[in-house]
């Protein structure tokens, strides 16, 4: 009896056994609908305008921060210091007048689809045992960061905070108040010479220039290039992307990166790992801007993977004093959303029941302005809130290691399924 010819199997599972597998088109209809995305968000971006608080005549209202020079900031910090003095002679004692960055300061703006601060400002005595320490921790850092401006160096928020442990405790007091003092000055914290250790990577079709050293990220193995914590050594940006694909979680990234999804689809591959850092959150909105590509989240099917997406587009309460700067407009959720966990049949026993905190915080999202102005993104939500059940990315992984890039994603773009 002939030996029966042998069927050659998947490598990641025999291909008859991969859900929906038999749905995918070539990868060249695939493409297609990616170039006229492309097409679409390139001629978007040609014609839109960006608007500004003084557009929406809010900027009496709400306070931005903008880039200023090593000078500027010097000059600022010694113009503050020198009127604190003369409170001081004039026997009056002295305060810091601090921006407030509670969250009753904070404005949604639908034509900006961003948070920005309101115009409050809070006093921080010196003479008052309520706020004497911060006072101190206040003057502290401004002092530091006149050092830095002096010196033309940079240091990350570890290194302040180890220049007097004893008196900011923990590092997020030197944090915080490291932000209050960018908005006391009116500047970015790029512009303050502190930065954060680095921590997205990205990977894929996109070459720039690192501090004068040029990078191909598509010759950077499986973990990617390191984010630079300096925007400002960013430059000559680079590439012949489709789209950028913004990934939540690290495990996700690695398997699209090991399996050079960004050849088979051409993409720009990035993630920070978790929540956004600032860094991140400013590489993707220079790679949105500079190369007007369209942006594609992929993050958890949970209340966090949202807030996760809403930082990047619409910024966070923490950093709203300079969300012009940070936030990415116009990103869109590819998934895992919750629909998908039925849509794509995701085991029982790779779904997670919801915490109560989880509900609480899905909740509470569905009453913030930028979830209400997507009622794709409230349908979703409210779901996710109704079954009371949560997935990760790597739910996928139970029909195969590759599924995420076999088969979920490219039939995720072949079907246009973004909101």
């Amino acid at each position: 009896m002939a030996e029966k010819k042998k069927r050659r199997r998947d490598p990641d599972g025999d291909e008859g056994t991969l859900p929906f597998k038999t749905l995918l088109k070539p990868d060249s209809a695939i493409l297609e609908t990616l170039k006229k995305l492309l097409s679409t968000t390139t001629a978007a971006a040609s014609t839109s305008k960006s608007l500004t608080l003084s557009d929406l005549s809010l900027s009496s209202t709400c306070r931005e921060v903008s880039d200023l020079s090593l000078s500027s900031v010097q000059s600022e910090i010694e113009i503050l210091i020198l009127s604190l003095t003369h409170s001081l002679l004039s026997g009056h004692g002295f305060s810091f007048h601090v921006p407030s960055r509670s969250a009753a300061n904070q404005l949604y703006v639908p034509e900006l689809d961003r948070i920005v601060l309101k115009d409050k400002s809070t006093l921080r005595p010196f003479a008052h045992a309520s706020s004497v320490r911060k006072s101190t921790i206040t003057a502290k850092i401004l002092s530091l960061i006149h050092q830095l401006s002096l010196k033309n160096i940079h240091v990350t928020k570890r290194d302040l905070f180890y220049t007097d442990v004893k008196l900011f405790q923990d590092q997020n007091q030197s944090d915080s108040v490291l932000d209050d003092v960018s908005c006391m000055l009116g500047c970015t914290r790029s512009s303050l010479n502190v930065i954060a250790a680095e921590k997205g990577v990205v990977v894929g079709r996109l070459i720039f220039s690192d501090n004068g050293d040029m990078i191909d990220c598509t010759r950077m193995g499986m973990g990617g290039k390191a984010i630079p914590p300096n925007i400002d050594r960013v430059g000559d940006m680079q590439s012949d992307a489709l789209f950028i694909l913004l990934v939540e979680k690290d495990a996700a990234y690695i398997r699209l990166a090991e399996d050079r999804f960004y050849n088979r689809f051409p993409c720009i591959i990035v993630t920070a790992k978790g929540q956004p850092d600032v860094a991140t959150r400013l590489f993707l909105r220079k790679m949105k801007m500079e190369l007007k590509l369209p942006v594609l989240a992929l993050v958890d099917s949970d209340p966090y993977g949202l807030k996760i997406l809403s930082v990047y587009g619409c910024g966070s309460k923490n950093m709203s004093y300079d969300s012009g700067n940070l936030t990415t407009p116009d990103i869109k959720w590819l998934g895992i959303r919750p629909s998908d966990l039925d849509k794509y049949k995701i085991p029982e026993q790779c779904r997670l029941p919801m915490t109560e905190q989880d509900i609480k915080t899905g909740k509470d999202m569905l009453e913030e302005d930028f979830v209400k102005k997507n009622p794709g993104w409230v349908e979703e939500l409210s779901l996710m809130v109704k079954t009371k059940q949560k997935a990760e990315i790597q739910a996928l992984s139970s029909f195969g290691f590759q599924y995420l890039s076999q088969v979920y994603l490219p039939l995720k773009l072949q079907q246009q399924d973004w909101l």
